[in-house]
């Protein structure tokens, strides 16, 4: 899968057959603009997009504005090399099947070629047989199957975060890791030496029982590995619980004044 230009996904249409709420084309021009999918195609919408479809897109009106209308499914699909239908329910007659990240892989391999086009039915009764004639696969969402029902734009939402998943994983994207400057091991023996003397010193452990409370506060402070600024934070605790720091310093320090003049 070659992914190295972003414009793969710009090959990649979202077809929708009779829509009959409007809010939901625009939730699903938002769901694929989320997505970095962009190429909307509707075939028969009940109605045009109107004021609730701008609402629902949310920011993604010109994934509206820039939508094709059609009479037909067949001219919706015109130069797509990849048709995937999807289908909230598995047909009696056999059908190839995938689930959404295979889908998302499959359409992204021939999108590096040529067009390609998801297409999802209606609300009520999604495709005809007639329509999945047109497609080269179903693709279905695995669902609860005692409430299998699941709204258009969350199907669309699902088929757009798993093509971008897939366009992630092909170019080798992942988040990014926060790189800590974690605290040494000679900097926590120090503060656990330090935690174990205030403990002692405040009354909460028995010196000549507190082996096994440290042992588990070592397991705690591991399991969390604080950083350098974390253990300073922690011996600046310790210090105070030990009465090492003056609670009236803060009293001693000049008030701000604010823009009125006043002293806050």
């Amino acid at each position: 899968m070659n992914t190295d230009n972003p414009s793969i996904l710009d090959r990649i249409r979202f077809v929708l057959v009779e829509t009959s709420h409007t809010g939901n084309l625009g939730a699903v021009a938002r769901a694929m603009k989320t997505m970095g999918l962009s190429r909307l195609h509707l075939v028969r919408p009940k109605s045009p997009p109107d004021a609730e479809a701008l609402a629902r897109a949310s920011g993604a009106d010109d994934l509206l504005a820039a939508a094709r209308c059609h009479d037909r499914l067949v001219d919706a699909l015109a130069g797509c090399r990849l048709v995937i239908g999807s289908s909230a329910r598995l047909r009696a007659v056999e059908w190839p099947l995938l689930e959404p990240p295979e889908c998302a892989r499959r359409l992204l391999a021939d999108a590096g070629v040529g067009e390609v086009a998801l297409v999802l039915g209606r609300e009520r009764s999604g495709l005809t047989n007639e329509e999945l004639a047109l497609c080269h696969y179903l693709a279905h969402i695995p669902t609860n199957p005692a409430f299998s029902s699941l709204n258009l734009a969350a199907a669309a939402q699902v088929f757009a975060y798993e093509i971008r998943q897939a366009f992630r994983a092909a170019r080798g994207e992942t988040l990014p890791v926060e790189e800590r400057d974690l605290a040494t091991v000679e900097a926590l023996d120090g503060f656990h030496a330090h935690l174990t003397a205030t403990l002692v010193e405040i009354g909460y452990a028995d010196p000549e029982q507190s082996g096994k409370l440290s042992r588990r506060l070592r397991r705690l402070f591991h399991r969390a590995r604080p950083d350098w600024t974390e253990i300073n934070i922690l011996r600046g605790i310790l210090n105070a619980a030990q009465g090492r720091k003056d609670p009236a310093r803060f009293l001693r320090r000049p008030r701000k004044v604010d823009g009125e003049g006043e002293r806050s």
